[in-house]
């Protein structure tokens, strides 16, 4: 047995070199296979692209996506900087509804046919790239080509060269996006039948993106690097650390910062550094007094979330404009939500702390927009009866169709607002100041010591911080010697408000030149059961900051004199909030909002943007509250169950 078993172990090792000579034979020299083709999925969708001529032969990158075997189904269009190939590819699944967009699921289900479009200049686009282009008759456009006309072209060849619609189209997009429909709305094609402009950039010096009152919002910077450097995505804006409130005070001045990292390169930037006031170049295109010049012929819903931290004047205004010149109610809606910037996109379940009753995004995507665009997009579809104003009560925690907005302001609505005065010793209260009372309160503004926005560190890469910063509790600051705070009693019934609150400060300073922030504030009781981090929550509801040197003209700024009482009077952003009893109301005024926005010297200088650091010195700030110096907020008060 033990010679049977050398014999077969023998034969068996005296195989291994053939067997393992005729596997080396069968192996592959290279596993890489250029030519490989994947097995086609199976969808339910064709997706084309196009590039689509306009009149002065540039043409433009646009995905069409076409539900398979539809005919007669309207278009939905959206125009943006944002790389129209990856907007319309969330996944790749072969399935339409998961290919798109969230936001586009509904329209999905209903049949619609879908259209991304790079603008001019961008990604897969041809032409020169203009920043929201201003328009070309502005005299501040030198192109010969805005959003205007590459919309109205854009729609003529679609509803031309799109054989399965039904030549009706619609308008959609938010933020840049919701400044191309907005655009589009100055010479609609006869094609374009309804839009929705999301959160649109409609003045970006008065209260959108790039300025609030003048004062200049600082993460723009990171935004004109990465919009303007290629036609694709750009690069990052370098850090020394994590912490933007450190690395914009090092840096000194916003233009010093950009500097540094080689934006003097960029003619955008450029152009923002050198027109500082609301000059000719940001009135020729803001878009709230452009709109009204033409009666308004597509019915459009305007959309604004109520907290959003970039985008927060130009749906109300826009829509306000329109209607005081008269645009019948059936052509102008407004939508103003619980939301952060562009939310309106995506689930909108909670924000921040706060939790709602529903997912509020859904709930207006399905029972208010989708049938709204319906009604004009599709025949045959029933009236969808869309309020004409629909807003989130917060507080209350649903939503209101109120007949008219604002219910409330100082003239013209249907309820006169209230003053509710900023007192001694912190008080806040509708009796007036009484003359016993002292004249002011004061606190020091240190340039060197900003307050800042949101609790520290400032990560320019923390997305979710940067998106609920305007509902942080604002207990951070409460108590800083640099802010003052003012509060009322707790309140012993509901209060509400619907409207636009309006800053009465009357207010001096030891400087030639000042910033005032002022925040609205809805005050939590103290609570032991849940929610327990709600408990003495501080909610700002509207917050804002006016850039003193603009007090008597937002186009020519002027020194401040040392000292003076000055009055200084501007709006905050809309509210619709009920403060429940045993809540209170506060408000809290400062110098500062560190880095949001960029720090003002507190002495006149003729361009802030290029402030040096010699300029920037200690100023007392006093807020005055004596009957001849009375400050206060005019508060649009409404009756509590008003809907």
């Amino acid at each position: 047995m033990k010679v049977l078993r050398r014999i077969i172990c023998v034969a068996v090792l005296s195989c291994v070199p053939a067997i393992s000579g005729l596997s080396q034979q069968k192996l592959p020299t290279d596993d890489l296979t250029p030519n490989f083709k994947a097995p086609e999925v199976e969808s339910d969708f064709v997706k084309r692209v196009e590039m689509v001529p306009m009149r002065d032969g540039v043409k433009l990158y646009t995905v069409i996506v076409v539900p398979k075997g539809a005919q007669g189904a309207p278009i939905l269009l959206t125009r943006t900087p944002y790389n129209a190939a990856s907007r319309a590819a969330r996944s790749k699944s072969g399935r339409m509804i998961e290919a798109l967009p969230l936001s586009d699921e509904g329209f999905v289900e209903a049949g619609y046919i879908r259209v991304y479009q790079d603008v001019r200049g961008k990604y897969g686009s041809e032409g020169p790239y203009n920043m929201t282009p201003p328009p070309v008759d502005s005299g501040y456009n030198p192109t010969g080509a805005d959003d205007t006309t590459d919309a109205y072209d854009t729609i003529d060849w679609l509803v031309k060269n799109v054989p399965e619609s039904n030549g009706r189209i619609g308008m959609i997009g938010s933020s840049y996006e919701g400044f191309t429909v907005v655009m589009a709305l100055l010479n609609p094609h006869p094609a374009l039948k309804v839009a929705a402009p999301e959160s649109p950039m409609i003045d970006g010096w008065m209260g959108d993106d790039w300025f609030h009152y003048g004062a200049f919002r600082q993460p723009n910077i990171d935004y004109v690097l990465g919009q303007t450097t290629n036609r694709g995505e750009g690069p990052d804006v370098p850090r020394e650390g994590r912490d933007d409130y450190t690395n914009y005070l090092r840096a000194g001045s916003a233009d010093a910062f950009a500097k540094a990292r080689g934006m003097e390169q960029l003619p955008y930037w450029r152009v923002m550094v050198e027109h500082p006031a609301y000059d000719g170049f940001w009135q020729s295109q803001a878009l709230d007094k452009l709109i009204v010049k033409r009666p308004l012929t597509v019915p459009t819903m305007w959309e604004q979330g109520l907290w959003d931290q970039e985008d927060m004047w130009g749906a109300i205004h826009s829509y306000r404009a329109l209607k005081a010149k008269g645009a019948p109610q059936t052509m102008n809606y407004l939508v103003m939500g619980p939301w952060f910037h562009s939310q309106v996109n995506r689930e909108g379940r909670s924000l921040g702390t706060l939790t709602w009753a529903t997912d509020t995004t859904a709930q207006w995507r399905r029972e208010y927009l989708l049938p709204f665009f319906n009604q004009y997009l599709k025949p045959g579809s029933p009236t969808a009866h869309t309020p004409p104003v629909l807003i989130y009560d917060a507080g209350a925690d649903r939503w209101d169709k109120p007949k008219e907005f604002p219910a409330s302001c100082e003239k013209g609505c249907p309820v006169e607002s209230r003053p509710l005065y900023m007192l001694a010793d912190g008080r806040l209260s509708f009796d007036a100041p009484a003359s016993a009372d002292s004249k002011f309160d004061e606190y020091v503004s240190d340039p060197a010591k900003p307050v800042p926005y949101r609790p520290r560190p400032v990560d320019a890469a923390d997305g979710t911080g940067w998106r609920t910063w305007l509902v942080t509790d604002q207990r951070f600051v409460d108590g800083r010697p640099d802010v003052l705070t003012y509060v009322s009693e707790p309140l012993k019934q509901a209060t509400k408000l619907s409207g636009e609150p309006v800053v009465h400060l009357v207010a001096s300073t030891s400087g030639t030149d000042s910033d005032w922030v002022v925040k609205l504030i809805d005050v939590q009781p103290d609570r032991t059961a849940p929610p327990i981090e709600m408990s003495g929550y501080e909610l700002p509801i509207a917050t804002d900051i006016f850039r003193g040197r603009y007090r008597s003209s937002f186009e020519h700024p002027q020194a401040i004199t040392p000292n003076e009482p000055l009055p200084y009077i501007f709006g905050l952003p809309m509210v619709n909030h009920t403060f429940l009893p045993g809540h209170r109301i506060m408000m809290q005024v400062q110098s500062t909002l560190f880095p949001l926005y960029d720090r003002n010297p507190q002495r006149f200088v003729p361009n802030i943007f290029e402030a040096k650091p010699e300029d920037y010195q200690k100023a007392i700030q006093r807020i005055w509250h004596t009957p001849g110096h009375v400050s206060f907020i005019s508060l649009p008060v409404v009756p509590a169950d008003a809907q």
